[in-house]
């Protein structure tokens, strides 16, 4: 009975086994799924905004330029530069001081620059130049900048000038400090300016003696500014710096960039009672101080991709270094219109 017994458990076991063998073997095997097709979008690029310009890689920039022009904005153009080197351009820009008159002479008359840096806006004659020969002058502004007035720091008497009083300085109506105000020295005043191919010249002179009398043409105020006595002209600002520095009854006048490097040496002088700095300049209660440009032509742009580059590059990054320089930035919407221009130059 016990061995019938444990048979029968037995033969129970075997058929579990065998059972779950076959049921095993009944569920089918899972289907194989087809691999899923990952679909990948190209990337789009992001669209600029308006006033934005397409991004430059210096390193990527091949070929030589030539610019030329303003004393005041060589600095600044300089400085723009030594940064596209130090991104990577390889070719040679090349750039000139040689005053806003004489730049716009090689880019308009001769045709040798392919920039023109300019501390005043070009004259319809210069524009007329350049129409001769081919070119449509296209305007690009850069900065702002202040005319500084500066004395020797041993000059202890004049703090303060009126508009008045610079424009009897700078003419022939004065030749003693004295003759200004009896309070001051009976010295004669040495006088230090810039050359009269210098935008920073015809543009002191224009606020200095042309507007206040009311003179019609600028040349004939010119005329009056070089008429002074004991007066020497100069392109080289470190020139009249030095001259300046020399003596405590000099007196002179050049960008604000260059008294900013010597302020240690001079002293500049308020105008109507307002020092040149960022905020007179800006919201123009200095009254010498102005816009600086660079101009050059749609034409060579597209022929010498690395001109257009090299502007590009200057107006993206122009706010980034011209504090250092020791200028003021234009306003966001001036420096909007300049980049407008320029994309309007390459459609």
């Amino acid at each position: 009975m016990k061995l019938s017994l444990i048979r029968l458990m037995s033969l129970v076991i075997v058929l579990s086994f065998a059972l779950a063998a076959c049921g095993q073997a009944a569920t089918p095997a899972p289907a194989t799924q087809a691999p899923t097709e990952v679909v990948t979008e190209a990337p789009t690029e992001k669209p600029l905004a308006e006033g934005e310009l397409p991004e430059v890689n210096p390193a990527e920039v091949t070929g030589d330029f030539y610019a030329a022009g303003s004393s005041t904005v060589y600095p600044l153009s300089e400085a723009i530069y030594a940064l596209f080197v130090a991104e990577g351009y390889t070719g040679n820009g090349k750039t000139d001081s040689i005053g806003s008159g004489g730049g716009f002479e090689r880019f308009c008359k001769t045709g040798e620059s392919d920039i023109s840096n300019a501390s005043r806006k070009i004259k319809d004659s210069e524009v007329e130049a350049c129409r001769a020969i081919g070119r449509e002058p296209i305007e690009f502004r850069v900065g702002t900048d202040a005319i500084a007035v500066v004395v020797s720091k041993e000059n202890t008497f004049v703090k303060n000038l009126t508009l008045e009083q610079l424009g009897m300085i700078f003419s022939d109506k004065v030749e003693k400090w004295s003759d200004v105000d009896p309070t001051w020295p009976a010295e004669p005043i040495q006088r230090f300016i810039p050359g009269t191919d210098s935008g920073t010249f015809d543009f002191f002179v224009e606020v200095v003696i042309q507007k206040p009398n009311k003179i019609e043409k600028l040349d004939d105020a010119k005329k009056i500014a070089l008429s002074a006595k004991n007066q020497q002209a100069s392109e080289d600002d470190n020139v009249l710096v030095q001259g300046v520095e020399g003596s405590p009854y000099a007196i002179g006048y050049f960008g604000f960039a260059y008294f900013n490097e010597q302020k240690d040496r001079l002293t500049a002088v308020s105008i109507d009672g307002v020092e040149p700095k960022f905020e007179t300049a800006e919201d123009g209660s200095y009254k010498l101080s102005r816009p600086l440009f660079i101009y050059s032509d749609a034409k060579i742009m597209k022929e010498k991709p690395q001109v257009a580059a090299f502007i590009n590059f200057y107006l993206t990054n122009v706010n980034d270094v011209i504090g250092d320089v020791g200028y003021f930035p234009a306003s966001e919407e001036a420096l909007k219109a300049s980049r407008m221009a320029w994309l309007e130059a390459m459609k």
